[in-house]
């Protein structure tokens, strides 16, 4: 299976299925020389792990990283990171059901089109088990940009067509609420909405807008490998998301060009921009500004109503789906949206280390 690799110069390769043995990933081209262990990396995964609320699956995973290689006395040494997430919760005869069968809103289908054979249980490599992967990678990128004084964070913007209001914005209450949203008001309409699809046996969807502070101008490939062509394609990557705007996004199809052009002018001897339509991201390159993206996430397609579909024999059927699952996926995906937008950024760093011989002789 090819695809499994993402990356430059800051490359991962993650690996396992969800009712395997385990999950991981191969991070190459980290830099020798960051302070590193598992802790940095176990508080994102806590913060995706399942079974943390009633809105997540009760799935007990304690999601505990083992640190194989590329470390010591605390520091990376510049060789391959191996990370590993054991799985400890399996109940595969959950799926026992769907062996044969096509689940709605899932990648069954296109893995047995595509191989002629797939791993049922929970989805294999499709399923959000793999993202726990991602985001232990992108823990040792968000703890890189710390140092270079870059923040990246990550929340959830709305739930269905509850959204937050920036009237009521408060970064202090994501913390505070099981949907990570940073309005109290809109954070408890939501609880309600998705506690009524979760007794019904539905799912609802929402998006996460991420933003990134202190991204110097400059980062960035002219044409193909765009900033913001690189962060969509790995944002695209994540399960479940079917939508990826940059600064004002749709909105800026309905704007003229004079309302969507961010005007520069000097502040204290640096280029800035009165506003920020652009997400921070001009041909592809950073300008400085705050890079703000958001991602769109479908409802959770395992739901407990009853659907029809097909089975690989080709017969029309009924079916179920039984196990554990989220009613909604967005809260556990803030922080994998977070840390695979810390990768992008921190390997469009590396990259921008050598776009110049001024760059070059300074290094050297």
């Amino acid at each position: 299976m090819a695809g499994s690799t993402f990356g430059n110069i800051f490359k991962i390769t993650t690996f396992g299925e969800s009712h395997g043995a385990s999950v991981g990933v191969v991070v190459d081209g980290c830099p020798a020389g960051l302070l590193l262990d598992a802790s940095d990396i176990q508080k994102d995964l806590d913060r995706r792990k399942p079974g943390q609320s009633k809105f997540t699956t009760q799935r007990k995973e304690d999601d505990e990283v083992e640190i194989l290689s590329g470390v010591f006395e605390g520091k990376t040494l510049g060789t391959p990171i191996c990370l590993l997430i054991r799985n400890t919760s399996q109940r595969s005869k959950d799926y026992g059901a769907i062996k044969d069968t096509y689940r709605p809103g899932h990648a069954d289908f296109g893995f047995d089109a595509k191989y002629g054979f797939r791993d049922y249980r929970g989805g294999g490599r499709s399923s959000g088990r793999e993202t726990a992967a991602r985001v232990a990678a992108g823990a040792i990128a968000k703890k890189a940009l710390k140092e270079l004084g870059i923040n990246v964070f990550a929340y959830t913007s709305s739930v269905s067509s509850i959204e937050c209001d920036p009237a009521n914005f408060d970064l202090n209450e994501v913390s505070n609420n099981m949907l990570y949203m940073p309005d109290a008001q809109a954070a408890k309409k939501a609880s309600e909405l998705v506690e009524e699809m979760r007794k019904k046996g539905d799912s609802v969807g929402g998006s996460v807008t991420l933003i990134a502070k202190g991204m110097p101008a400059g980062v960035g490939e002219p044409v193909f490998d765009k900033l913001d062509a690189g962060l969509s394609q790995a944002i695209m990557s994540v399960g479940a998301v079917k939508a990826v705007e940059i600064g004002d996004g749709i909105k800026a199809s309905l704007s003229y060009g004079s309302q969507n052009n961010d005007n520069f002018y000097m502040n204290d001897g640096k280029v800035s921009v009165k506003t920020n339509h652009a997400g921070g991201i001009l041909g592809g390159i950073s300008n400085g500004a705050d890079i703000v993206l958001k991602a769109y996430f479908k409802p959770t397609p395992s739901i407990y109503t009853e659907q029809s579909t097909v089975n690989n024999n080709g017969e029309d059927v009924n079916i179920k789906i039984e196990g554990r699952h989220d009613p909604i996926i967005v809260p556990r995906a803030v922080v994998v949206v977070e840390n695979m937008a810390a990768i992008v950024l921190f390997d469009g760093l590396l990259r921008n280390a050598t776009s110049s011989m001024d760059k070059i002789k300074k290094l050297y």
